[in-house]
């Protein structure tokens, strides 16, 4: 029998990809909490497995060759679970590009926006002392709007964000994509992006991948401790 893979995690939308990944791939895996309020992604035991101090990550104990793996970052982690169990990822060299290059928006385009868009509405008003920066949250919820424009017209095309399969490219845009209102979105003018949202949230793994340890998340509230381990400088 094989042994689960460790999956460090702590319920936001990063981590949902991994989380999501894993129960729809089927395969066994074993949580650790990593509590990014309390600087766990600080600890050195962390950082031997994630040295950009970012969850998620996993550790396979049956990696390449039978030889265990230590992972960091959600696109590569998927990509990875992908190739290991030959699902979600298309059939063709043509699918696979296609799985790539939405994946690679997620990770260099709506995952950075969204988050920044989400800091600087919801976190940093309430940060000690405040800080509520017009300039910034008109630009971080309005590039998150263009984004979430670019999805809609792509999925008028096809089903899902790299065709007419579900993959890796649509687990991890969903986290983000799903907290619209957070970003202050509409989707009123978006309804090819929420007939996707509500067709992939409605799937078995996601929602069991979403609802992971869904009882830590927590609103923003003017906490400096948590406000050092999540925003504070560090070497």
């Amino acid at each position: 029998m094989t042994a689960p893979i460790d999956l460090y995690f702590w319920p936001t939308p990063n981590g949902w990809k991994v989380s999501i990944a894993l129960e729809e791939m089927k395969l066994a895996y074993t949580t650790h909490l990593i509590n990014i309020g309390a600087g766990d992604q600080f600890k050195p035991e962390f950082l031997a497995i994630a040295p950009n101090n970012r969850m998620p990550a996993i550790v396979d104990p049956d990696g390449p060759d039978g030889a265990p793996i230590s992972i960091f970052e959600s696109g590569a982690i998927l990509q990875y679970l992908a190739r290991k169990t030959g699902s979600f990822y298309g059939e063709t060299e043509r699918d696979r590009i296609a799985v790539d290059q939405w994946l690679m928006w997620q990770m260099g385009g709506l995952g950075p926006m969204a988050g920044q868009a989400h800091h600087f509405l919801k976190y940093a008003p309430v940060m000690d002392p405040p800080q509520d920066l017009p300039y910034a949250k008109d630009r971080y919820r309005n590039e998150t709007g263009r984004l979430y424009g670019v999805m809609d017209r792509q999925l008028a095309k096809s089903e899902y964000l790299a065709g007419d399969f579900y993959s890796i490219a649509d687990m991890s845009a969903w986290g983000w994509a799903s907290l619209w209102e957070g970003q202050q979105q509409t989707l009123d003018d978006k309804p090819n992006l929420k007939r996707w949202l509500d067709t992939v949230g409605a799937r078995a793994g996601v929602v069991a991948g979403r609802a992971l340890a869904a009882d830590l998340r927590k609103e923003p509230k003017k906490d400096s401790g948590t406000q050092n381990a999540l925003f504070g400088k560090r070497d």
